[in-house]
C-alpha cells in the first residue's frame, strides 16, 4: 500500500518509528514532514499529505504534531480526505472501518511509540465494511462537503 506520512516539529522521531515500521511491513512510504531540528506548520504539512492522497498517489495518510488535533482539523478542511484523530486502537479500527476515513493523526505528546504503532496496524489493516449504513452516512459527510446538505 502507498501511504504519504507528514508531521510538524513536535514529531519527527515518531515519525521516522512510523515510517520504518510501514516500510518493514511491505508499504511504500512517501515522507513528507520535517526533520529533526526544523520548525514547520502543522496545516502546511497537513497539506502535502492530503494533496497526495487527493492525486491518487497515496492511498493513505498519516499525520502527526503534538496532538493530533491541529493536523486533523487542517487536514479535514480538503475534499475527500476524512481524517480522525485517534488515541487509542479501538478508534483507529472503527475510522477506517465505519467511516472509510483515509488519513489517521495522532499526537506525538499523547502517545507512545508502542501505541502508535498499533495504532497504524489498526489503521492500515483494517478495510472499509462496505456496509450499506455506513457507506450513506459518509454519503451525507460527501453532500455536506460539496454543500448539498
Amino acid at each position: 500500500m502507498k501511504i504519504a506520512i507528514g508531521n510538524d516539529h513536535a514529531a519527527p522521531e515518531l515519525k521516522l518509528a512510523v515510517a520504518e515500521h510501514l516500510r518493514e511491513k511491505g508499504h511504500e512510504v512517501t515522507d513528507t514532514g520535517c526533520a529533526i531540528g526544523e520548525k514547520c506548520d502543522y496545516p502546511n504539512a497537513a497539506k502535502k499529505v492530503c494533496e497526495l492522497i487527493r492525486a491518487g498517489e497515496a492511498e493513505l495518510g498519516i499525520l502527526i504534531c503534538g496532538t493530533g488535533v491541529g493536523m486533523s482539523l487542517a487536514a479535514n478542511k480538503f475534499k475527500g480526505i476524512r481524517a480522525a484523530c485517534c488515541s487509542e486502537v479501538f478508534s483507529a479500527r472503527l475510522t477506517r472501518e465505519h467511516n472509510d476515513a483515509n488519513v489517521l493523526c495522532f499526537g506525538a505528546r499523547v502517545v507512545g511509540e508502542g501505541t502508535a504503532l498499533d495504532l497504524v496496524d489498526a489503521f492500515v489493516d483494517t478495510p472499509f465494511s462496505g456496509d450499506e449504513r455506513h457507506a450513506r452516512r459518509i454519503g451525507l459527510i460527501t453532500a455536506i462537503e460539496n454543500g448539498e446538505l
